[in-house]
């Protein structure tokens, strides 16, 4: 991969090229492919995007150490932020989690009792954490941060950012712990192609939930945290 930082004169193309893991990037975007060799400033410009946090999203998603410079970021880009948040959310919800419950449950009927029942109770438990995680942003975080844009009060005048900070849990150990028994613990003799393709995909996941969290907390924290001083 590349490690040149991402710039907005790169050429679009050119970020796909360097890291695939962007185009769910942008699927979730809305983003159309056949751009030709468009930039990465010409895209933004196209689709109404804040150029600054695009290229920022897209440098943590490559990037390890990539610590973003929020301070040259506006108010506007919060709206920005949490539009690409929820974006990704209805992107777990409707494509990822979907396609590997499906997958799962295929598995746990080729399994005998005691794994099928280890593996069906494992997986829909993640899946009610996952769906209740993303509950708590969408009806408190998110309205939260809407009413500090607006200038409102909002419904708990207790409720602050930092709060979120401290109780924002990562939601991709329970995959990493469902990866762990498919490798490790289900029998040999069930070992089929379905298992393999279950793992890629949980990879996958889990390294995009990793990124995801990442920009919740380089990103929208150090944002929302200047909006909070700027209407004390």
């Amino acid at each position: 991969m590349n490690k040149t930082i991402y710039t907005k004169r790169m050429k679009l193309a050119q970020l796909i090229a360097d890291n695939n893991e962007l185009l769910s990037l942008l699927q979730r975007l809305d983003i159309k492919l056949g751009f030709g060799e468009a930039t990465v400033e010409d895209i933004c410009r196209r689709y109404n995007l804040s150029t600054e946090l695009f290229l920022m999203i897209c440098n943590i998603y490559s990037f390890r150490d990539y610590e973003p410079q929020t301070d040259i970021l506006t108010k506007e880009d919060i709206i920005h932020v949490t539009n690409y948040l929820q974006a990704s959310h209805k992107y777990y919800k409707q494509v990822c989690f979907p396609s590997i419950h499906d997958k799962v449950h295929s598995l746990v009927n080729t399994l005998d009792d005691v794994s099928r029942h280890l593996i069906d109770k494992f997986y829909d438990d993640y899946d009610c954490e996952v769906r209740n995680h993303f509950k708590y942003e969408e009806s408190i975080v998110f309205p939260y941060i809407e009413s500090l844009l607006a200038g409102t009060q909002p419904k708990d005048s207790k409720y602050n950012i930092s709060k979120f900070e401290k109780s924002h849990s990562y939601i991709g150990e329970k995959l990493n712990d469902l990866r762990n028994i498919i490798i490790k613990y289900l029998p040999e003799e069930s070992c089929s192609p379905l298992h393999f393709d279950i793992l890629k995909e949980i990879y996958i996941t889990e390294s995009d939930l990793q990124k995801h969290s990442l920009i919740e907390n380089r990103l929208l924290v150090s944002l929302v945290e200047k909006l909070e001083k700027g209407n004390e």
